[in-house]
């Protein structure tokens, strides 16, 4: 998850380009949903086991370079962390990792499942948020003087919290991109990343400013988007993970690039990240997706130009 009826119109679906963007940057949150699951505390050392094993399939996961492997993978995950959350009360953690993976597996199915991923994702995120901050509660509902009011006065402790709920939001409007009473949500999604770019610039290795630069780059500047902006965001985000994340390169070229019809940028973008080396700490997997992505986009880069 700069909507399609603000951009270039495909029917009533999502614009390519957006689409292609939320599959980009959702991937990267893939496995932030194996996190501690958080047992019950009756059971320390079996609690404790378990955190062992999910920071190594974690770790296993996002080392790794067989894609496909890892993609049916994931479903099993899919209904392990959804069958925790089913309890009287799920902690506020559980509840974002739950969410978290659930809107990330919603861009590898079709479009129908997809929107039910992404409003039960969006379902626990809001519930989690809400429990770690009464500031993050309701926030779709509220007058949006009200909603700007909540979220300048959100806290450095209230970051993570924020940052998961703007993103399965982000998520939820991408999936259900026909209809106008989630379009109309984007701007309360934005102000609540930009919020979180001020509380912490660097949060997530520049993961916000990741979103931001597809965010502010959907739309070309005549339309009301601000592509320098954008510039921007991307410059910061590929700055924060010192050149390690490739995917920032990879939606730096297609939204940016593509945006201002420069294929020099675009080219020179991609090139960079076909011949860097994949392989980095929790990064090896989504560096391959990149890279696989990178090819293919200069294969199509003079068709485009």
């Amino acid at each position: 998850m700069i909507i399609e009826s603000m951009v270039r119109k495909h029917g009533d679906g999502i614009s390519p380009s957006l689409t292609q963007w939320g599959e980009r940057v959702v991937l990267r949150c893939l496995l932030a949903g194996l996190v501690v699951l958080g047992l019950s505390s009756c059971a320390t050392l079996v609690s404790n086991a378990t955190n062992q094993l999910t920071d190594n399939l974690s770790a296993a996961i996002l080392d790794s370079n067989d894609v496909e492997t890892i993609k049916e993978a994931i479903p099993a995950y899919l209904v392990l962390i959804d069958s925790l959350v089913v309890g009287e009360r799920p902690s506020p953690s559980l509840l974002l990792a739950a969410a978290k993976l659930n809107g990330a597996f919603a861009v590898l199915v079709s479009a129908e499942r997809s929107q039910k991923l992404t409003t039960k994702a969006l379902n626990y995120a809001r519930r989690g948020a809400c429990l770690e901050s009464e500031s993050l509660c309701d926030l779709a509902a509220i007058d949006y003087a009200v909603f700007e009011q909540r979220v300048k006065t959100l806290e450095p402790d209230e970051i993570a919290p924020a940052f998961a709920l703007a993103v399965a939001w982000t998520s939820w409007i991408q999936a259900h991109s026909a209809d106008w009473a989630a379009v109309g949500q984007l701007a309360r999604v934005k102000g609540l990343m930009n919020r979180v770019i001020e509380l912490d610039d660097g949060f997530d290795d520049g993961g916000a400013h990741l979103y931001m630069g597809g965010l502010e780059t959907v739309l070309p500047a005549s339309m009301g988007g601000n592509p320098e902006k954008g510039r921007g965001h991307f410059e910061k985000a590929i700055q924060y993970s010192e050149g390690r994340f490739l995917m920032a390169k990879v939606v730096y070229a297609e939204q940016y690039a593509k945006l201002m019809f420069d294929q020099a940028l675009h080219d020179k973008l991609l090139e960079e990240v076909v011949s860097a080396d994949p392989v980095a700490p929790n990064l090896t997997l989504i560096n391959t997706v990149a890279q696989e992505q990178a090819r293919q986009l200069l294969l199509e880069s003079n068709d485009y130009f």
